[in-house]
């Protein structure tokens, strides 16, 4: 929850754009708020506004755009190598924070018009470590599928749906959660979720999906169902006390089920289930690049293109495994 008294005035208002104007979700906005609210009281520490060493002390709710006006790019980069040095900070986070400062100093300097240069204008994104997914293999994948199905409790066809439809779809967890009973099109067997930004994109479902989701719905709660701010009324998936499922709640689900089929809870995770439907896609099913990436979610192809790296890896090693290969 975002505390606003704890913002200046300019960062409350550049939420306020991120959310009315640009579209955010409510996420996207609270990281938006923790990363600014970081680098401010670097900030503070860095023009020796205080003489406190620990950000987590330090109040930044006094600061003016007089301040924000003396800030060089110079001050970005001492920040971002503070994150480094101080937090051992990977590259993806400094990414992200660098992208968070680059979007607001526009907005001052764009749109509100509150200073007259940009100190992040010429600001680069730092270089990403490139990484392979981890995902489940096909056989695990199946073993974690019939570990499910066979598993003896009151939400068996609901735990079932749930893991049937991370690992058919590829939706994120909030996607997941934020389902409604009349998202779902039975007849033209697709259902709408909402991304990122507030996107919304048709996922369509297979027979192993159509048939995990009927089999749920015969056996969903029908009285009883909480009225709260989340609509639970509306909610496909419910927790026992019939409110509408939680994040927490759907990854102590997977956690629960990928520990019944013996697979290390510390390599996968519901992303990883993510990663594991885009990764069988791709290499199971010869799904265009394109269609992977409308699949998913992703703005960009290079996010999408992650999964062509994995299947040439797995080339690589199919050469390397040939028995002619040390003649």
């Amino acid at each position: 929850m975002i505390k606003r008294e704890d913002n200046p005035e300019f960062i409350n208002s550049f939420l306020d754009y991120s959310i009315t104007i640009l579209n955010k979700s409510a996420n996207s906005v609270k990281e938006y708020n923790y990363d600014l609210a970081m680098f401010f009281k670097f900030i503070k520490m860095h023009f020796n506004m205080t003489d406190k060493t620990e950000l987590k002390e330090i109040k930044i709710n006094d600061l003016t755009i007089e301040t924000v006006k003396k800030i060089t790019l110079n001050d970005i980069h001492a920040f971002i190598s503070f994150l480094t040095r101080e937090y051992n900070s990977k590259s993806t986070t400094r990414a992200r924070k660098v992208s968070t400062i680059r979007i607001f100093f526009k907005y001052l300097s764009r749109k509100e018009k509150l200073i007259d240069v940009n100190p992040a204008q010429d600001l680069e994104t730092p270089k990403l470590d490139k990484r392979l997914p981890k995902y489940l293999s096909l056989d695990d994948s199946r073993k974690l599928l019939e570990i499910t199905s066979n598993e003896d409790n009151r939400n068996a066809e609901r735990d079932y749906a749930i893991i049937t439809l991370f690992l058919n779809c590829g939706m994120r967890l909030s996607e997941l959660v934020g389902i409604n009973t009349n998202d779902i099109d039975f007849g033209d067997c697709k259902l709408n979720v909402v991304g990122k930004g507030n996107k919304e994109r048709t996922i369509y479902l297979n027979k192993a999906c159509i048939k995990a989701l009927d089999e749920y719905i015969k056996v969903k709660p029908k009285q009883g169902i909480k009225h709260d701010n989340k609509y639970s009324e509306k909610a496909l998936f419910l927790s026992e006390r019939k409110t509408r499922i939680s994040n927490r709640t759907v990854e102590s689900i997977v956690t629960k089920q990928l520990q019944a089929a013996g697979l290390d809870t510390k390599k996968y995770s519901v992303h990883k289930l993510r990663h594991t439907a885009a990764t069988l896609m791709y290499q199971y099913g010869n799904v265009d690049i394109r269609a992977l990436q409308e699949l998913l979610g992703h703005e960009s192809i290079s996010t999408t293109e992650i999964y062509t790296h994995v299947s040439n890896a797995q080339v690589r090693n199919a050469v390397e495994s040939n028995p002619l290969a040390d003649m």
